[in-house]
Parts: structure tokens; C-alpha cells; sequence
């Protein structure tokens, strides 16, 4: 499990335009909080690179970036959440969740969706 830093509006409009070819996954992820620890460790924990590895995955650290969060929200139109996992594709966000609701089996699922629907 790779993840790539989204610490700046470049690299959030790279993400719209990348989502275009293939779906891009967005992690945010508060520092402060054990709920956030806890859910990330817990995706890391079922993660598989063979059944996911095609898709780029990005790591937006909350506390650091909060502003790239709001820019999120806006691009988007998701309400922001810590955690939060979302799906973009096409230069839209397919799937979003938050908290405990963040799970390995729904994101692949929604992946696979979304990868075979062009």
C-alpha cells in the first residue's frame, strides 16, 4: 500500500484530471484522532496490492492541510469527514465514507464498479 501526499491544490487538480483514465482513492486522516488511527490501520491492515494496485491512492494528512480538505469539499461536493476515504472518478467523487463505515471490501467492490464502467 503506496500512498501519495496531496499537500497542495496542484496536485488535488492532477487527481480530477488523473481520475479521468482510472480511479483515484483519497485518504483523510487526522493525526490527533484514534478513530482516523484506527481506520487506517485496519485498511492497511486487509489491503492486498494485487486486487487494488492499478488505482493511485492519496494521503491527505488533516491536520497539516485542512485547506486542501475545504478545496476537497468544494471540487467534490462531499461534507467533510475525519476519517474519510473517497473514490474519484471521471473528475468526480463516486464514493465517499467516514469512520467506522471505511472498509476494505466496500472500496474494492466500488472500484471494480467503477473501473468497468468507463
Amino acid at each position: 500500500m503506496e500512498w501519495r501526499k496531496l499537500e497542495n491544490r496542484e496536485t488535488l487538480l492532477n487527481i480530477k484530471e488523473e481520475s479521468e483514465k482510472k480511479p483515484v482513492l483519497i485518504f483523510k486522516h487526522s493525526t490527533r484522532c484514534s478513530i482516523s488511527s484506527m481506520a487506517i490501520d485496519r485498511l492497511a491492515r486487509s489491503w492486498k496490492d494485487d486486487e487494488i494496485n492499478p488505482h493511485c491512492l492519496y494521503y491527505l494528512d488533516l491536520i497539516a492541510y485542512r485547506s486542501i480538505s475545504n478545496q476537497i469539499e468544494e471540487m467534490f461536493q462531499v461534507p467533510h469527514q475525519s476519517p474519510q476515504i473517497l473514490i474519484i472518478k471521471n473528475g468526480r467523487c463516486v464514493y465517499d465514507n467516514s469512520h467506522m463505515g471505511i472498509n476494505y471490501q466496500d472500496i474494492k467492490n466500488k472500484l471494480a464498479e467503477v473501473s468497468t464502467n468507463n
